[in-house]
Formats: C-alpha cells, structure tokens, sequence
C-alpha cells in the first residue's frame, strides 16, 4: 500500500510559554489516536512547538483505509426465525443493515444463546478523503484560557495567523475561523519570511533557513549547550533550572545565550531575592562561582541571532538594574519593621471574609500547633519553638519584600527571623511551614516546621469546608487538593502516627459554629481521593486500595504500610483462602449489632475456641498497628483461617434460637471490627 507524510501546523500569534508543551503534546495525542482510530498505520510521530506555531508531522500514513472482514452479530434465534421457521423482519432487517441478505446468515451460540450473525465486508475509504476531519481536532483542543479576536465567535488560546496541512503534496481543504489550509508557513517574526513547503518531510529544515528551531528538544539541546560553553569560557558556574528552561525554550524560535552584569553591591541582598528577581521576573539564568557564591552577572537567551548583541545586553541590564534597586530599597525599608509589629498588621489583613483575618488564623494555628505538638510527644523545647514559629509564621506577609515579590513568602521570612534574633529552629519552621509548595517540593526538615505546616494546612482545608467551599471538577481556587497533598505527604514523611479523623476533630473545634453534621465525613472523603494518588505510585490493587481505606483505622503511615503488605501477601497462594474466610466473618457480621458476648450461650467446642483466639490477638492486632507491624498483624488475623473455617463448618450462626442467634452474631460483630481495623477485607476481589 503506498504512503504519504501528513503535516498539521497551527500558526498563532504568541502563545505564553507556560502553555506550549502541554497544547503541543495534546496535538499530537489527538492526531494519532484519529489515525488510530481511522485504522492507518504510520510511521514516525514528530511533534514541533515554539511560541507561535504548534505542529505534527507524520511520517509514511497509508494513502488508504484497509478494507476489512469482520462478524456482526444481530438478535436472538427465537427473535430472528417464527414459529414457521421463517426470517423475521428482525432479521431482515439486520442483514439489509449490514450489507448482507438473509442467505447469509448463520448462527454462533453465546453462553447458551443462538444469534444470528453474518461476516461484514467494510471498504476502506481513501485517506486524503477522511483528512477533513482534522479541522476538529485543532477546534477540540483545549486550553486553561481561551479568547476571542476581531468579529470571530470561536475561542481559542491566540488568534489563529495560518494553518498548514499538506498530505503528500496535497491541501488538505478546511478553513478555521476565517482561516483556510495552504502549504505556506511564516519564519521568525523579524529574520524570516514566508515559506512554502514543498513536501512534508521539508518543513524542519525550511524553517531552520528562516530562523526558526521548530524541535523544541533540538532548541533546548542549543540553549543548554550555548550555557555549557559559557560556561567553560568565563569560568562560571550557570545552574540550569528545569522549569526556567523550559519556559525560556518555549519563548523563543531562534535561541542565542548571552550574558550582561550589574552592580556588585546587589550582591549584599540575600541570594533568594536575587535569583528570584532575575528567574521569575525576568526569565534570567544567575551565575555562581567554583564556589557555589552569586556573581554579579546574569545570562539570558535572546529570540534572534548574534546580531547587536551588545545592545540587548545594555537593555537587559538597564532593566535588571531597576529591579535590583527596588528590592535593595525594599530590603533596607523592611529592616525597619519589628516581627512583633508586624504580627499586629495581620490583624487588619483578611484572610477570607467568612474566616476572619490572618491575625485570627494564626492563633488558630498556635492552638493547632500545641495540640499537634502533645499528639506528638516531642520535647519541651521543640514545644517552645513550635509555639514561637506559629506566632510569627506569617509576619513577612506584610513586608515590602513578599508584597513585591510573593514568591519569596516564608524564604525572606526565614531570613529576617534570624536577621531579628530567632533560634535558628524558629526561623527555620518560618520557612518550612509553607512546604510542601507543590508536587516536587521537599516536606519540612525540622519537627517544628513540620508540626506548624500541619496545623496551617489543616486549618486552611477544615475552614475552607466548613464554610462550604469545597473543591469540585477542576475548580480548586483555594489550592486545598494541594495542601491535602502536604498533610499527607508530611504524615508519611515523618512516620508521624496521627489519625485523620482525630486531626479533623480537634481542627473542627474552632469551626462549630459554621461546619455541618458530614463536615467531617466530607473531609475524609476527599483526603481518602487524595490518598489514591499515594496508591497509584506504589502500584497497589485498586481493591486492596478500597479496602484498605474502608477500614476503621484511618492513620495514613497505617493505611499506605497495611495496603503494601495486602498486596505483596496477593501474589501467595494462601492468600485466597484467607481472605475468603476474613471476608466471611465481615459479610454475616452485617445482620448483626454490637453488644457484648456472653460464653455462657456457647453451644459447641467451635464457638469457645474462636472466642478465646479472639481474645488472644485482639490486643496484639492493635499493638502490632500501633507499632508499624503491619506485615505482623495481618500474619495473626490470618491465623484465624482454620478455626473460622471450622467454625462454619460446625456452627449455624443465624440459629433457630433467637438468643444464641443474637449471640453469635455478636461474635462475628466483634471479629468483624478487628479485621476491619485491617482493612474491609471482603472488598478484596480474589479468584
């Protein structure tokens, strides 16, 4: 079958770097799950991606659909022939449908059913006329901020410029919110020009000719290589922040590095505000030294050629300059600024207009905080230092340094803490509190950092429930999925051995007046969602997961151990029957209620004996989790399989004998809720 290669570009006005990746790689995504779906096979995939163009190129796509042989099967026998044995419309009916007539039908048997069937031929259709279907595609994807421009209805991430869509040498003909397909592309904004591509295969290298890498892993290979070789010439130290790279590839076409410096005195500023004043302000690269210590120089990477790149270093630095000047001011203005002032100033700041100001959460957190800090165990000292750190946690919100740049909340706070005197413990905990800020962020290092993130996130999240503010579908403006995450993180992390409904409780404490009755079930539920992504990548069943998190022992370091040990301990063959009789026990124990046991009934050797193995592990059982033994509890819970096999094999709990019926249901009850301490066994599908 012969083949042609497909290229799909999209020309847009500049689209923020932060977008690029993610659109480009939903591009390509689509394109070939719709040649997937089309039946086509293809070669080699290439995605391509800079500030105004996202495109695929598909290498050697079949001219043409396969045809194909395949069964249809259509109704019963007895609805497909009459009592006659004549066709029925039905079965006419179904056979015209598929292309065939009824002397083609025939009959295959399906879990003791006859139905009619017949083979449908399918002719594949050529694949320069299903191409159109492309149009929506570009129209389907989508976007986290859309706009509209000149009189189009269609929304979209930037104004569509042009679209180049050749199939071979072919058009592909649609036309997208006044924009129709042609074979001509545009080059860089100022060096190129417009281009036609003759051929699919051309089009990386015509647009190399006009000033534009359009492999954005070729242009980030050229942006770190041209770093490297800086490097090596000035003897300088450039660490290459991933993120930052990524986004300054997707802000240019036409990578050159180059570098500019300022004023040595700005070195006298903490280093944060100096990398954070030219990364996220400015997309700049810091330099350091051997010895790991800032230098006053920077690097940027220039949308263009080697052309006047003395100037670009002058405006560059002319801007970096007034920057560093305004935090140099800010910097000097803050030291006027006593901690203990500004903790007054949060009481004028409102944290939410149904939660009070950020003066009032903090108090909140130093009660939290010293609840967390008893839970915990820890020393009078570190008691002292959580204190101390909860109360001051959130005074460099009101500095000029965080009202400048907010990415530095809790890093300068950090700094002017030891600056102003605080144990270094405290101006630690000042910082760490805020961890973890996102996924890939580390957790905080101390016990007091970790203790006083607790008590703020958990706060944040309880409040924000309480008050009805709930994250729903992608809707989370008050980042409480991530914080959730932190909580979690952090109890793992630290092995810290707190129950979630225990820590909703005494959280939900300062909130009577404004949570509901499910408040807290509403918590657990979204925290247990939480807790899934835990499971995923650990690569846990699905129904070890569910059960595990249906059990009454909600402790996270618990809970993520026990399901480890369910699913290792599934790959044994014994495994089956002891989960089998575990889940028997659960399941009958569902007719029943808790009330105490009384020997006294025990009508056979069976019930005595299980009741005393009962006895026996209960205790241990608990301990066991209490202590982190998972793999040891499970262990005595399963050594229950024999008795509670001969148990049912000699005792008819739903007795004839109200009393003894109710009695032995107790036991079950009993059994049930220490096997659930586990995990909610018969949820674990086993075959």
């Amino acid at each position: 079958m012969s083949k042609q290669d497909l290229l799909i570009e999209i020309g847009l006005e500049e689209v923020p770097a932060h977008y690029v990746t993610d659109a480009s790689n939903q591009f390509t995504t689509k394109v070939s799950e719709w040649l997937n779906d089309k039946k086509l096979s293809y070669g080699e995939v290439k995605s391509y991606s800079t500030p105004r163009r996202l495109a695929v190129l598909v290498k050697e796509v079949d001219e043409k659909q396969p045809d194909i042989e395949e069964e249809a099967k259509g109704p019963a026998r007895k609805i497909a022939v009459d009592e006659n044995g004549n066709w029925t419309k039905a079965a006419i009916g179904f056979s015209k449908g598929q292309g065939a007539n009824v002397e083609d039908i025939y009959f295959k048997e399906i879990n003791g059913v006859e139905y009619v069937h017949v083979q449908k031929s399918i002719k594949g259709q050529e694949t320069k006329t299903l191409l159109t279907e492309l149009r929506q595609i570009i129209i389907g994807l989508t976007f986290p901020k859309n706009m509209r421009w000149g009189n189009q209805d269609m929304r979209y991430i930037r104004p569509i410029k042009w679209i180049v869509a050749l199939f071979g040498k072919e058009i592909i003909p649609f036309e997208i919110a006044g924009v129709t397909t042609n074979s001509y592309t545009f080059g860089h904004r100022f060096l190129g020009s417009q281009v036609e591509i003759a051929a699919p295969s051309l089009y990386e290298a015509l647009l190399l000719e006009q000033f534009v890498l359009a492999d954005p892993i070729k242009r980030k290979e050229a942006i770190v290589n041209q770093l490297s070789e800086m490097e090596a010439e000035q003897n300088w130290v450039i660490p290459i922040d991933a993120e930052l790279l990524e986004e300054v590839n997707n802000l240019v076409e036409y990578p050159t590095a180059l570098f500019g410096k300022f004023e040595a005195d700005y070195l006298s500023l903490p280093d944060e505000v100096l990398v954070t004043t030219m990364k996220e302000h400015q997309r700049y690269f810091p330099v350091r030294n051997q010895s790991g210590e800032l230098q006053p120089f920077f690097v940027t990477v220039r949308n263009g050629d080697h052309n006047h790149l003395e100037n670009v270093a002058r405006g560059n630095e002319k801007v970096l300059r007034a920057r560093l000047s305004d935090a140099n001011f800010f910097y000097k203005e803050d030291q006027k600024l006593k901690i203990e002032d500004a903790v007054l100033k949060l009481d004028k700041i409102v944290f939410h207009e149904e939660l009070g100001t950020l003066g009032e959460k903090v108090k909140r957190i130093v009660k939290i905080a010293e609840i967390l800090s008893d839970k915990l165990k820890v020393s009078e000292e570190e008691k002292k230092d959580v204190a101390r750190a909860a109360s001051i946690c959130k005074f460099d919100l009101v500095t000029h340094m965080v009202y400048e740049f907010p990415e530095l909340q809790g890093k300068i706070g950090e700094k002017y803490a030891r600056i102003s005197g605080e144990k270094e413990a405290v101006a630690l905990a000042v910082n760490e509190h805020y961890m973890p800020r996102h996924a890939d962020d580390e957790i905080p290092n101390s016990n007091v950092g970790g203790i006083v993130a607790l008590a703020d996130k958990l706060d944040t999240i309880v409040g924000f429930f309480a008050i009805n503010k709930i994250p729903s579908g992608s809707q989370d403006p008050y980042a409480l999925r991530r914080q959730a995450s932190g909580i979690v993180q952090i109890l793992l992390a630290k092995n810290w051995k707190l129950a979630l409904p225990e820590l909703f409780d005494l959280t939900l404490d300062f909130y009577k007046e404004k949570a509901k009755s499910d408040t807290k079930q509403e918590l657990l539920s979204f925290f247990k969602l939480r807790l899934k992504h835990v499971f995923a990548e650990e690569k846990i069943r699905h129904d070890i997961v569910d059960a595990v998190l249906e059990s009454t022992n909600i402790e996270v370091t618990s809970l993520v151990n026990r399901a480890k040990v369910l699913n290792e301990i599934s790959k044994t063959e014994r495994f089956k029957e002891e989960v089998e009789s575990l889940s028997r026990v659960m399941n009958i124990a569902k007719k029943g209620i808790e009330k105490e046991i009384n020997p006294q009934l025990f009508e056979n050797e069976y019930e005595e004996t299980l009741y005393k193995e009962y006895l026996r592990i209960s205790t241990d059982v608990s301990t066991l989790l209490t202590n982190g033994q998972e793999k040891e509890g499970y262990q005595l819970l399963a050594s229950l399989k024999e008795v509670i096999n001969a148990y049912f094999d000699h005792t008819m709990v739903m007795a004839e004998n109200e009393i003894v019926k109710e009695n032995r249901l107790a036991q079950m009850v009993k059994l049930s809720k220490l096997i659930q301490s586990f995990a909610q066994m018969n949820n674990i599908i086993v075959k």
